[in-house]
């Protein structure tokens, strides 16, 4: 059968088996991409960790979000990740792809 998965799913799917630490849903890109799609990969990221954020900030439970740092080896990229990430509620850091 055919599982549709969004940040709001992952966030609920990871509450109800009692996850101590909920990662949000992200993407994961291959090593060798080009700047412009892995750019593009960061934004969807981005989005998607804010939204999983807001879904998780609804009912707490005791659970703590961690985002995932992104930009694979790109500085300049990184760099963007972790200021954004950093200004968002989350209660830990996971160092992403």
């Amino acid at each position: 059968s055919r599982v549709v998965l969004t940040p709001e799913s992952s966030v609920e799917a990871q509450k109800s088996l009692g996850a101590d630490i909920i990662i949000p849903l992200d993407e994961l890109p291959p090593y060798h991409i080009d700047r412009a799609v892995l750019e593009r990969s960061v934004y969807l990221s981005h989005r998607w960790e804010a939204r999983s954020l807001k879904a998780h900030l609804r009912d707490v439970r005791q659970q703590a979000m961690y985002a995932v740092i992104h930009g694979g080896v790109d500085r300049d990229l990184r760099r963007m990740s972790v200021e954004y990430l950093t200004s968002l509620p989350f209660d830990g850091f996971a160092i992403g792809g």
